[in-house]
């Protein structure tokens, strides 16, 4: 029994032992396994962009990943787009961003900074903005020219805010720098006003043609590494740029990229460190926020039904002759109806957007072809065709559910093929049709939102623009969402109200 004790007490000894060499290394090594989740948006070279195989590459890139390894953390970078990256921070789905951030005051009343990383344009012997044109453009000759001009922006930039200060100006925001260059390649704006490494960049590797720089407007700007307000990362964020400043792999990294010498000195610290918000958080703050907005986006809302009234008009018109070309007995004919439908509806309508505004003009401009497309009308084109495949399945099947009685009794009283399907077949179809085309109103009215990559202020762009300016994403999209949701049920409404009228027994009901 002695011996029988020993051994439950050795074995005790043993695992008790075990467990605190156990949890000794893994308090020693608490940091080494940190890992940050760092937001990024991979369209902006030579900072952020994917390389050829898709993997991540850059200044800020190798940037952060000097850093995460100078201060004992791991980096698991997440593409954001850059209007979303703020908005991400303040709702820790991050833990912090690199994404070539100017530092400003409103925003760091926001989100906070670690220490100056980049002084914007040092490497190209310049600082802050610089503003391109197409090489052709004799009128703009400096930025007094840029009055009562189109420009082209990315949404949310120091950039976008700096051309709100042109009188007159026309401004087109897009969601990154190579759409909004894109643009004036395109020949739709007369310049593009972006971060001067960004576009000397662009121009100097042969990526952008026909493209000129004219005047850099001189600012002092500096980026930096962001976090959340007060977040308990960004001391560690600091330590790691403490160490790759002093052990010179900041420099390494900088003339790799910018083939010269680092500045000789950036602040040690945030130039807006000690930002406040102005605003005391609560829901009579949210709800003036809502209401502040609103003039606004009642306003895109107007454009989103413009758009959505248009598409449908020109897709049912489109939509019914292919649809009846489906069940044609030409076989090409009913092929090529079947290939277009399968074509719009196996693509996404952003790619058919994209497509449509971006790749048809730049194609025909190769071409010799001097084409570009509004946007209105681009929108509406790449909505109507999108809108037809699926309203013709809509009409091939509503035709289908007539009964093939009603076709031999119209051809027993002597009428045509046509006006078979006008006068008998058509108008019973149309009021079988008319739910399903009600979900095609209200997805494509929802639908609308995807303009926004092309500039256009409908309502979801209307609400990106706003966030842009006070970083309330929450509150903003929560009205974009009501707005939405009034218009959805507005629309279900009114084809409920469609569908009886055209229901004849309920209307003698009536």
């Amino acid at each position: 029994m002695a011996k029988f004790g020993f051994l439950r007490w050795l074995r005790l000894c043993i695992v008790i032992s075990f467990s605190c060499l156990l949890l000794a290394s893994c308090g020693g090594n608490s940091q080494q396994g940190k890992t940050l989740r760092v937001a990024t948006e991979p369209a902006f070279p030579p900072f952020e962009f994917q390389g050829q195989g898709g993997e991540l590459q850059g200044f800020s890139i190798d940037l952060m990943n000097a850093v995460g390894t100078a201060a004992n953390f791991k980096v698991n970078f997440q593409s954001l787009p850059f209007d979303g990256i703020i908005p991400a921070l303040q709702g820790k789905t991050v833990d912090a961003a690199i994404s070539s951030i100017t530092i400003t005051e409103e925003r760091a009343k926001t989100i906070s900074f670690s220490r100056p990383y980049f002084k914007a344009g040092l490497a190209m012997s310049t600082t802050g903005y610089a503003y391109a044109i197409r090489a052709d453009n004799q009128n703009i000759t400096g930025f007094d020219s840029l009055k009562n001009k189109k420009i082209a922006v990315q949404i949310g930039t120091t950039g976008a805010a700096k051309a709100k200060s042109i009188p007159g100006v026309q401004i087109r925001s897009f969601d990154s720098a190579p759409l909004a260059l894109q643009e004036l390649l395109n020949g739709n704006v007369d310049a593009v006003i972006n971060d001067a490494p960004v576009t000397l960049y662009a121009i100097n590797t042969g990526n952008l043609k026909g493209i000129k720089v004219v005047e850099q407007l001189l600012t002092e700007e500096f980026y930096g590494i962001a976090t959340a307000k007060n977040s308990s990362n960004l001391a560690l964020i600091n330590e790691g740029l403490d160490n790759v400043f002093k052990n010179g792999t900041y420099s390494q990294i900088y003339e790799k990229w910018f083939k010269a010498e680092p500045p000789s000195s950036l602040p040690v610290t945030s130039p807006f460190e000690n930002q406040t918000s102005a605003d005391v958080p609560g829901i009579f703050t949210s709800i003036n926020v809502i209401l502040q907005a609103v003039p606004t986006l009642l306003q895109g809302a107007l454009v989103t039904l413009q758009l959505t009234v248009l598409s449908v008009v020109f897709g049912l018109i489109g939509g019914s002759l292919i649809g009846i070309i489906r069940l044609s007995h030409i076989a090409p004919l009913r092929w090529l109806a079947r290939a277009y439908v399968d074509f719009f509806r196996g693509t996404p309508l952003l790619v058919q957007i994209f497509m449509i505004y971006f790749g048809l003009p730049a194609i025909l401009q190769q071409l010799g072809s001097t084409f570009t497309f509004d946007r209105l009308v681009a929108g509406v084109i790449a909505l109507s065709l999108n809108s037809a495949a699926y309203i013709a399945e809509v009409v091939r099947a509503g035709i289908q559910s007539i009964e093939v009685g009603q076709s031999e009794a119209a051809r027993s009283l002597g009428l045509s093929p046509v006006q078979t399907m006008r006068y008998v077949i058509f108008p019973q179809a149309f009021r079988r049709m008319i739910p399903p085309l009600g979900n095609e109103f209200i997805s494509l009215l929802k639908d609308t939102s995807l303009v926004a990559v092309i500039g256009f202020e409908e309502l979801f762009r209307k609400g990106q623009l706003i966030v842009a300016d006070n970083y309330r994403a929450f509150e903003i999209y929560a009205g974009v969402a009501v707005v939405y949701l009034c218009l959805t049920l507005l629309s279900s409404q009114a084809f409920s109200q469609l569908e009886a009228w055209m229901n004849p027994v309920k209307r003698q009901n009536k």
